[in-house]
């Protein structure tokens, strides 16, 4: 398939890049700076754009089998955590132009449950500084819920933890309650979040709603 990365550049974008090409797909990595990414492959470019711009998310995904965001604001920057909203807007914007229809992204983990009716951002363990991030991250997840039947989103909200780590192939799916092992953690490595968003890619199970994975 022809894929199309928003924020390939990235710890986890760069990981779904890497996992597209071993399976065999055409991959353009878009990026505000694509000189940033070290890897060359023949299945592979890169372009600069603009994910909070309609019309150059038009320009970019037309053509393209599937487009996934892994996009997010830039902490060493303090940049706006309300940019996932923008993006949201524009992204649906811009494959409605271009007549894309396949759209996976990479979301957050803060509005999934612990509990019925209780949400992980709102639980007292929850990091202060994370809570803005996490709860932008949530109103763009009402925004692609917002949709009709016209485009085919996937949100994908990691483990509660993820980091770099081992690609192992297994995880465990859940919908709308975080998945926690036998000891009550939240764990995926970035590696096999990118297995699993793959996995979703290859064979859709989650049309237009959200899935998490956790080990």
């Amino acid at each position: 398939m022809k894929l199309v990365v928003f924020g390939a550049t990235g710890n986890i974008g760069q990981r779904i890049v890497q996992e597209a090409l071993n399976r065999g797909h055409e991959v353009k990595g878009v990026a505000r700076r694509p000189e940033r990414f070290a890897l060359s492959h023949p299945r592979l470019s890169f372009e600069a754009g603009n994910v909070l711009d309609p019309a150059d998310v038009a320009r970019l995904v037309r053509g393209h089998d599937v487009v996934i965001s892994a996009v997010g604001p830039a902490r060493d920057r303090e940049e706006d955590p309300r940019m996932v909203v923008q993006a949201a807007q524009a992204l649906i914007e811009g494959l409605k132009r271009a007549g894309a229809k396949r759209l996976v992204v990479v979301g957050g983990a803060g509005s999934l449950e612990v509990a019925p009716g209780v949400r992980l951002m709102d639980t007292p363990d929850f990091p202060p500084g994370w809570r803005p991030i996490a709860a932008a991250a949530a109103e763009a997840l009402e925004i692609y819920r917002q949709q009709g039947a016209d485009l085919d989103w996937t949100y994908f909200s990691p483990a509660a933890f993820i980091e770099p780590g081992q690609r192992t192939g297994r995880y465990r799916v859940g919908t709308e309650r975080l998945v926690t092992d036998e000891k009550g953690e939240s764990r995926i490595s970035m590696e096999d979040y990118a297995v699993a968003l793959l996995d979703e890619v290859e064979q859709p199970r989650f049309l237009r709603q959200r899935f998490t994975v956790a080990y």
